[in-house]
């Protein structure tokens, strides 16, 4: 067993510029005090943390009997390898995983998906971040076209805002679909680091961003 500390993996996730503080207009067009870029998650220390994080919310959450996982493309894809090396490596648990492409393939085995078979399976969903909740409603659509049901989702980061109702998007899709979306850092645990290692200046834009659009929970 191992003990992911959202703390430490900040630390690390900063140092490789994966994260920084500052000032950063997002897609929604709300200006952020940080920018999280899980495609710079791209050391193996970031990614073995980032792993083993994944593995132990999943040893503790998941249904461990014939448990699959399923990575997004693009950048879902190395972090569901990496989780099932963890799970075995960590915890014993053999895990099957898999994911999809971008455009179907023609030749060879053909199709978008690549990996276990889901048909039939209770799947859990790894990927980076979750904003609005679009892209993962697409994966789930995805899968339950491929025969699968989605057992539940973990994210790297749950940025705690406002999704389209008073609630985040990760409650929003929990609530909709009657499944667990976790996350292994929050917005919590960032402005807890920025207290204690920021300066003024980003600890009170950090609160004010969350005052403004955050969900508290």
């Amino acid at each position: 067993m191992t003990n992911f500390n959202p703390q430490h993996f900040i630390q690390i996730a900063l140092a490789n510029n994966a994260l920084k503080f500052g000032e950063f207009t997002l897609k929604s067009g709300r200006i952020s005090p940080y920018f999280f870029n899980a495609g710079l998650l791209s050391t193996g220390e970031l990614l073995s943390s980032l792993a083993d994080g994944y593995a132990d919310v999943l040893a503790k959450n998941a249904q461990l009997d014939d448990l699959v996982l399923f990575g997004a493309a693009y950048k879902g894809i190395p972090f569901v390898a990496a989780v099932a090396q963890a799970l075995w490596k960590n915890h014993n648990i053999n895990a099957n995983w898999g994911y999809n492409r971008k455009e179907a393939k023609d030749h060879g085995e053909g199709g978008v998906l690549v990996g276990a078979d889901l048909n039939g399976k209770s799947v859990w969903v790894i990927d980076d971040v979750m904003t609005a909740g679009t892209a993962m409603r697409e994966v789930i659509g995805l899968l339950d076209n491929a025969g699968a049901k989605v057992a539940g989702v973990i994210v790297a980061l749950d940025r705690k805002e406002k999704g389209q109702t008073e609630k985040s998007a990760i409650q929003e899709l929990g609530d909709e679909l009657n499944i667990p979306v976790l996350a292994l850092v929050s917005m919590d645990d960032l402005i807890a680091y920025v207290a204690k290692n920021g300066t003024s200046d980003e600890i009170v834009k950090m609160r004010a961003y969350r005052d403004q659009y955050g969900v508290m929970y």
